[in-house]
């Protein structure tokens, strides 16, 4: 590739991508173990068949009739006022993100995270010729009022907040939120793409999108609605902002098909959400049964867990593998994280750590 005349920024840059290793159980990407119902996939395909005559013309531009139902779902979900004019939808949640980086950002523009965080917005930042910078979390990976004005000492045009976070599962107390709105100007991205694993009764971000018109809060349907293949996810912000993102958007970004999944996958968004439920049970099972193991765990609102610490992460990661267990190397050295899988991968899980420790131990 140094071959290629490519942009000296990306010159020996790699990809980002978790390993991808076909082992039994694979709990390296945080994908919703159970797949979508059988009743939701015979109306998917019901729905696909009818859209195949049509398919020789362009989607619907604008997704108006799929943002008016995530409109309609984040109503239900977070007890707000939404309109299909404060949602915008595209392929995944980082598609969104790259977005928002080409309208917000730019050659003469900061964006501020809280490391450590997704590894991603850093690329967005490279892909959009925008400085990225970062300040340290505190020490269990919490945010507060210190650590705030810590991000807006670097006096940035951008801040990204992520919670639940990815790698280490913190949620925000959104009196933090409240906090940095209150004392910021520019465009607060609040970043939920685990949002529905959150503690019950955690407020959403999205509750704070009327008095705030700078405030995005993006969201995804791979996770809790098991649509990791879709490819889906969108933004809830000011109708200013989402007219603006039109600017930058690719023409017809969205397929009809996709546009067309996602609808099916909201009216079934009750069934999914049981599925969630179980999720949670299981991840603080999980993280009750690492800590009786002695390992130190992030508290997580999330569908992973962050564990360690290891003096060979590494070592542990592929010992583990050879157990058929996949997991994922990210977050602080030392640590590891786990997602939740079905209750047997969650067994297989622990028995693979067991066999690991011991042998580790020499027991």
């Amino acid at each position: 590739m140094t071959q290629l005349p490519i942009r000296e920024d990306l010159v020996g840059r790699s990809p980002y991508g978790a390993p991808q290793i076909d082992v039994p159980v694979r709990l390296n990407t945080n994908e919703n173990p159970f797949g979508p119902s059988a009743e939701l996939v015979a109306e998917l395909a019901k729905v696909v068949a009818d859209l195949g005559s049509n398919l020789n013309r362009y989607p619907d531009r604008d997704a108006k009739v799929l943002r008016a139902d995530l409109a309609k779902y984040l109503n239900g979900e977070s007890q707000v006022n939404l309109t299909a004019e404060n949602i915008w939808a595209a392929n995944g949640s980082n598609e969104v993100m790259q977005q928002l980086l080409q309208l917000f950002g730019g050659p003469d523009k900061t964006l501020v995270a809280f490391d450590p965080t997704y590894s991603m917005y850093e690329d967005y930042c490279r892909n959009t010729f925008t400085k990225y910078l970062s300040v340290s979390r505190n020490e269990d990976f919490s945010i507060d009022q210190k650590v705030i004005d810590s991000a807006l000492a670097l006096n940035p045009n951008i801040i990204v907040l992520t919670s639940p976070n990815n790698p280490t599962g913190t949620v925000i107390d959104v009196a933090e939120i409240d906090y940095l709105l209150n004392k910021f100007s520019g465009i607060v991205i609040v970043d939920e793409a685990y949002a529905e694993f959150r503690p019950a009764g955690t407020p959403s971000a999205v509750s704070r999108l009327q008095a705030n018109p700078r405030l995005v809060v993006v969201r995804t349907m791979s996770k809790a609605f098991s649509y990791a293949g879709a490819r889906v996810g969108y933004a809830a912000t000011s109708p200013e902002i989402v007219d603006a993102i039109q600017l930058v958007r690719l023409p017809y970004h969205l397929s009809s098909i996709t546009q067309a999944a996602a609808r099916v996958a909201l009216r079934f968004s009750d069934q999914l959400q049981s599925q969630v439920a179980l999720l949670r049970q299981e991840r603080d099972d999980l993280a009750a049964w690492l800590s009786e193991q002695g390992f130190e765990v992030a508290p997580s609102g999330a569908n992973f867990l962050l564990f360690g610490t290891f003096g060979d992460r590494n070592l542990v990661w592929e010992q583990l593998v050879e157990q058929g267990v996949l997991i994922r190397q990210t977050g602080p050295e030392g640590w590891l994280r786990v997602s939740i899988g079905t209750p047997d991968e969650n067994l297989a899980f622990k028995t693979a750590l067991t066999q690991v420790t011991n042998r580790t131990n020499g027991k």
